[in-house]
């Protein structure tokens, strides 16, 4: 049974007040970041502003107190924005709200039967695609409300949306641009120079501020809401429609595996950044869980928020503890002081927006993409374009499809027939395990079979025992047949975590289609061009070599720490 409790009871058995004092602080440190980014996710679904309140009060609690991982903040996030507009401007709010409770159900189902590892399968082009383009398209949105544009009804479509806005480009409103350039370059300034204070609290404090002491002629929160009801959440049960169960199921998959998807990234992010690890399962029942109830409040779908996460962990975050804390947080605000929301410029909620779509683009990625096989690259390209220019669900559709061809393709590219020479008898020896020394100072894994999406997991097995493992690492590859860009990210993640441990790793034997897609995305920057051998005789002596310049390096740097 303990397999399946969540963190917030198997943290209890040595909780104590100083990890309660550190999960205060976080708690409400994430609580004022989560106000103004709930609410304009809110506003840029196409819904009223508690609504992603509402979310973040009812779905942050549960996530915290049902969820799989220790640190995870649970709230309305960026993902969900074009598919929640797409399902409110088609089947209004009772169809959002409808599509989120079978959401929740299909994420309960897949946490209970095993099923939530399932999301492994997606490929990094995929991903990256999809992001991209919801990045796009939420800063698309928010053009009206940061320029102050005098349009009566914005497209839905991206090229439509466009369209009309620039048409619209003489009815722009020097005061809102103004409080909107204001408030981006106090984020930038803060997110830059003053970290340990997130950007977005200072943003809205002071331009809320400023219409309420100026009093500014500027769209607010209270000029095109009438302001956010002040007391508790109450319960709304969605009307229930026989004829919207058929036409939300798409939707409701495409919910589902967003915030599935999601939520494992943003736990997997919590885990490198505090030091734990987290249960996919039991994370995804919470999410369920959660999205079940959200709507029953009048909430949005809700799933993990990186950026949330972690500021939890940067403020000193112990247990899920902080994520409740963080949901009471915003609980106290709408009780206590949403009459001043109100004064909330819609401007400084789009510069807000426009930060946290360029931070959830994933952009660094592109130049690494185009680096792989033209196959990868179509990929991302494609489903970048369907996010955009289509629909999400389409897009997810359709890049999973193109990855599957693209996974036979390369499977089956892998099989070679070939006779078997005297030549290939000696080439072959340098490649054998059997009867070379092995030092003490090294250790060797091996990869065995297609190392692609869906695989890459298994290599955490290195990762935890890193710990414990002796100076030099390497990795036989001579039995990988063939690798993507989600199998290259995984190797450049398990470099990462074995220099920062202070060892050395090598990489050895890559065959054909893995060498030469490691050479194409310049992958020797991780382990260096020297520690990429071609066989593991080359490896061995590799071996010695870097030992002797680990060895030289601490020998230095106990030096250092003497004279100091």
């Amino acid at each position: 049974m303990q397999d399946w409790l969540p963190r917030s009871i198997l943290c209890l058995k040595d909780y104590n007040g100083r990890k309660f004092a550190a999960d205060l602080l976080a708690g409400i440190t994430v609580g004022l970041v989560a106000l103004p980014l709930a609410m304009a996710f809110a506003i840029a679904s196409g819904v009223t502003p508690q609504s992603g309140l509402y979310c973040a009060i009812v779905a942050g609690f549960l996530i915290s107190a049902l969820g799989g991982s220790t640190t995870q903040i649970g709230g309305p996030t960026g993902a969900f924005v074009v598919v929640v507009y797409g399902i409110v401007q088609r089947y209004g709010l009772d169809g959002l709200f409808m599509c989120t409770l079978m959401a929740g159900v299909l994420l309960v189902i897949l946490g209970v039967t095993g099923l939530g590892m399932a999301v492994k399968f997606i490929p990094r082009p995929v991903v990256v695609g999809f992001t991209n383009g919801i990045a796009v398209i939420i800063a698309s949105t928010q053009i009206k409300d940061f320029f102050g544009l005098q349009v009566d009804k914005v497209p839905g479509e991206f090229l439509a949306r466009i369209e009309v806005l620039a048409g619209a480009y003489r009815t722009f409103s020097p005061l809102a641009t103004g409080l909107a350039v204001s408030a981006l370059l106090l984020i930038l300034i803060f997110m830059r120079y003053v970290k340990r204070v997130p950007g977005y609290i200072v943003a809205l404090f002071v331009g809320t501020a400023a219409v309420i002491l100026f009093k500014l002629p500027v769209e607010t929160i209270g000029t095109r809401f009438g302001g956010i009801p002040s007391g508790f959440p109450g319960i709304k049960i969605p009307q229930f429609r026989a004829d919207l169960l058929r036409p939300l199921i798409s939707p409701a998959i495409t919910v589902a595996m967003l915030g599935a998807i999601e939520s494992l990234m943003s736990a997997v992010v919590s885990d490198r950044m505090s030091g734990t690890k987290h249960n996919p399962n039991v994370e995804l029942v919470g999410q369920g869980v959660a999205n079940i109830m959200s709507p029953l409040f009048g909430g949005l779908p809700a799933t993990g928020a990186i950026a949330r996460t972690a500021t939890n962990i940067r403020s000193g975050a112990k247990t899920p503890v902080s994520g409740m804390i963080h949901a009471l947080t915003l609980l106290c605000i709408i009780l206590f002081a949403a009459p001043l929301a109100r004064f909330i410029p819609l401007s400084v909620l789009a510069a807000i927006l426009f930060v946290v779509s360029y931070n959830m683009g994933e952009w660094g990625e592109i130049p690494e993409l185009l680096k792989l096989s033209p196959l990868d690259i179509g990929v991302w390209l494609i489903t970048f374009a369907l996010t955009v220019f289509a629909d999400l669900t389409v897009a997810v559709e359709a890049g999973m499809i193109l990855a599957a061809l693209v996974y036979i393709r390369k499977v089956t590219s892998t099989t070679t027939v070939a006779q078997v020479t005297d030549e290939y008898l000696r080439e072959g020896h340098v490649h054998i395990l059997q009867h070379k020394e092995i030092p003490s100072y090294v250790t060797i894994f091996r990869i065995h079979g297609p190392f692609l999406f869906g695989a890459t997991d298994k290599i955490d097995e290195v990762i935890e025992r890193i710990p414990e493992l002796p100076a030099i690492v390497v990795l036989r590859l001579r039995n990988m047949t063939a690798i993507d860009a989600t199998g290259l990210q995984a190797l450049e993640n398990l470099a990462d975590a074995v220099h920062a441990s202070g060892r050395g790793l090598i990489l050895c034997g890559a065959r054909e289609q893995p060498a030469k897609l490691m050479h194409q995305a310049e992958f020797e920057e991780h382990v260096g061009a020297g520690n990429i051998s071609p066989s593991i005789a080359a490896a061995l002596e590799r071996a010695k070599v870097l030992y002797q310049e680990i060895e030289q390096r601490n020998l230095h740097a106990v030096g250092e720490g003497a004279k100091s």
